[in-house]
């Protein structure tokens, strides 16, 4: 379990803690390699917390593993914790939809079959379920007449609110959003951040996967950095400045670097695929600080300059 040390000597408990996760799926009586493979990261109350990383490299597996959705293929190695407490498959059928709040990629997620007023609804738990539905309504600028649509009558902008909406009558206290601004305009972007804000000003604990780095330091307090099927950097959206100096993994420095306001330098190579690694460190073939040292062994996660990173040569 994390405990950090706050000013003053107190310390804070993580209410999601994900420690040592792997990810492996069996097919056709076979056990594949590892899609995510010693995986730790903490989420505290009244943060955004941003999992970059390049789109298809399996960033999505972190939530479905928190929220206990993966395919009954799958072999889960490692603990997640959800207040001091392992998440089990009991404690999850009574959190998820409630104290745990998934905003999926796809706006698929909503029932083509009903009306979204009622499917906002019923995600309400106590209290006056249509008034709450209309007060949610009117907080993502929904008109009321929406709620009698179903989702194919809706704008792809109109369906994101629904889902947001749909997180707000709960009683919320994790919100999990998976890659939740692809393909929005400035003005419905800015919008969609600012509501995630929302989340955190109300004292929710909110994880953004997503590929877009520039969309996410609009908003997060930490950046950790996927790479290869693991975290190679947690940092502090406050280290991404001028030049990456203050950050401590070669791959997240490139990748800041590799922004178009600060330079536009690619990256050479490509990343690995899980079932083709390199010895030791996933990076190394790419990494401009390689040494013998790297092919040994992966590097373990390690505090640096208040920060995590898997790194050898970080200091």
């Amino acid at each position: 379990m994390h405990v950090i040390n706050e000013e003053g000597g107190h310390a804070k408990m993580a209410i999601i803690d994900v420690e040592h996760l792997s990810i492996a799926f069996e097919q056709q009586g076979n056990m594949q390699s590892p899609v995510l493979s010693d995986l730790s990261v903490r989420l505290e109350a009244g943060e955004i917390l941003a999992i970059v990383g390049s789109s298809g490299s399996g960033k999505s597996l972190l939530a479905h593993a928190i929220l206990g959705i993966l395919p009954q293929n799958a072999k889960v190695d490692g603990r997640i914790s959800y207040e001091g407490e392992s998440l089990t498959e009991n404690r999850l059928a009574r959190l998820r939809g409630e104290e745990l709040v998934f905003i999926p990629q796809s706006v698929n997620y909503l029932d083509p079959l009903m009306k979204v007023g009622k499917q906002v609804a019923y995600a309400v738990k106590s209290g006056n379920r249509k008034a709450k539905q209309r007060q949610a309504f009117r907080r993502y600028r929904l008109k009321e007449d929406v709620e009698g649509n179903y989702p194919f009558e809706l704008s792809g902008g109109m369906a994101r609110r629904v889902l947001l909406a749909t997180a707000a009558v709960t009683n919320a206290k994790v919100v999990i959003a998976d890659e939740p601004t692809p393909g929005l305009d400035p003005q419905v972007l800015k919008e969609a951040l600012g509501n995630f804000q929302q989340f955190k000003a109300e004292g929710c604990a909110v994880m953004m996967i997503t590929h877009d780095i520039e969309a996410a330091l609009q908003i997060a307090d930490k950046i950790a950095v996927f790479y290869a099927g693991t975290i190679v950097e947690i940092a502090s959206m406050k280290d991404f400045t001028e030049d990456g100096e203050n950050l401590r993994h070669p791959y997240t420095i490139a990748l800041w670097r590799a922004l178009p306001q600060n330079g536009f330098q690619p990256i050479p190579g490509t990343q690995p695929t899980v079932d083709a690694l390199p010895p030791g460190c996933s990076f190394a073939p790419r990494c401009p600080w390689k040494t013998d040292a790297c092919d040994i062994e992966r590097p373990p996660l390690r505090a640096v300059r208040d920060g995590e990173v898997r790194c050898i040569h970080a200091t």
